[in-house]
């Protein structure tokens, strides 16, 4: 078919993206591949790509491999042009090793998963203030992960340090021990002696540390405010503050309304659990899925509220009697605790002022 016959009816699109170029794929209603396309991934690559799709007819939906990596661009495009993106998942081995694997095949394989409304979702938008919250979140976590890496390689130093040396730092708190090695004033003309060398490596994992700490300082001053400007209730909730409330809002996303129900925000989350019956037997299993970093901040939640809070301390007493162990009542409690901010975050603002 040309693509003057095309007009009649709306297409699906597919795309596989990559960081420089994306591959288009346009099918009928019933699932025909009307042709594939190569675009460059840049602006221009992109309205060319939407273009060529609508020359075959009005795009009834574009399903978009990678919506926050190497499609993201993409994504906001088709967006703003009124099309309706899908997230598709990557296809599974099973299919992919009888089709084969190639730019056009995964394609053409995003298109009619799209179509057909199978493993797809919404895609998050990423142009609004929880963007920003989420960019800031990236550097801050990298900063906690050096410092912390650069205090363990401190330690294993002194393990091995000279006798003297070891007396000297081995027992301080870490603020001290920090600012100790910092302060180390080691003679950089002996560098070949084992007891200078290690002083200076000190110091410097010690300065490394003192830096990172305050990165951190500074991220944490912007992203306060931002945080709780963002969603105030959330931030004064039982147990959350500005970080937890941060992971939250970031992987519920700034177009939270695409998660359905507080059941599927859990299960983003990996706070529900997996049935895993079969015939007789009624079970279900623990969920290793979903955001680790959300799944991680609702752990901190309840932690707190186990140390803090009357009401969940004595559900823990009320669950223990029944039988269940500490693992098993943190899980049930962070499903609770996931229900609870769920209805948080999807509250509109004006709602969350008058309450």
């Amino acid at each position: 078919m040309t693509p003057q016959q095309q007009q009649d009816f709306e297409v699906a699109g597919g795309v596989d993206t990559h960081q420089d170029t994306h591959t288009a794929a346009v099918i009928d209603p019933i699932g025909r591949v009307l042709g594939t396309e190569q675009f460059p991934a840049d602006p221009a690559g992109y309205a060319a790509l939407l273009a060529w799709m609508r020359s075959f007819g009005p795009v009834q939906r574009v399903g978009v491999e990678g919506t926050g990596v190497y499609g993201a661009g993409l994504a906001r495009l088709l967006r703003d042009q009124g099309v309706c993106v899908i997230e598709v998942d990557r296809p599974d081995r099973k299919t992919r090793r009888f089709q084969g694997k190639s730019d056009p095949i995964d394609a053409i394989s995003a298109a009619k998963t799209a179509l057909a409304g199978e493993r797809t979702g919404t895609p998050k938008q990423r142009d609004g203030r929880i963007e920003a919250v989420r960019n800031l979140r990236v550097a801050r976590r990298s900063a906690v992960d050096q410092r912390a890496d650069a205090q363990r390689q401190i330690k294993a130093l002194i393990v091995t340090a000279p006798d003297d040396l070891r007396e000297r730092l081995r027992g301080l708190p870490v603020k001290q021990l920090i600012s100790t090695c910092a302060g180390l004033r080691p003679d950089q003309a002996d560098t070949a002696s084992p007891a200078t060398a290690a002083k200076i490596a000190l110091r410097s994992l010690a300065r490394r540390h003192q830096r990172l700490s305050e990165e951190i300082d500074e991220l944490d001053a912007l992203l306060d405010p931002l945080v709780a400007a963002i969603n105030p209730r959330l931030v004064a909730a039982n147990g959350v503050g500005t970080d937890v409330a941060g992971q939250l809002l970031v992987t519920a996303g700034e177009n939270h309304e695409r998660l359905t129900s507080e059941a599927a925000f859990a299960m983003l989350c990996g706070a529900a659990p997996i049935p895993a019956s079969s015939g007789k037997t009624t079970r279900h299993r623990l969920n290793r899925g979903g955001d680790r970093q959300a799944n991680k901040a609702l752990y901190r939640v309840v932690i707190c509220r186990l140390r803090w809070d009357p009401r969940t301390r004595a559900y823990m007493e009320r669950r223990t009697k029944d039988g269940l162990s500490k693992k098993e009542i943190i899980r049930c409690l962070k499903r609770y605790v996931a229900r609870e901010l769920y209805r948080i975050i999807t509250t509109p603002n004006d709602q969350k002022l008058a309450a």
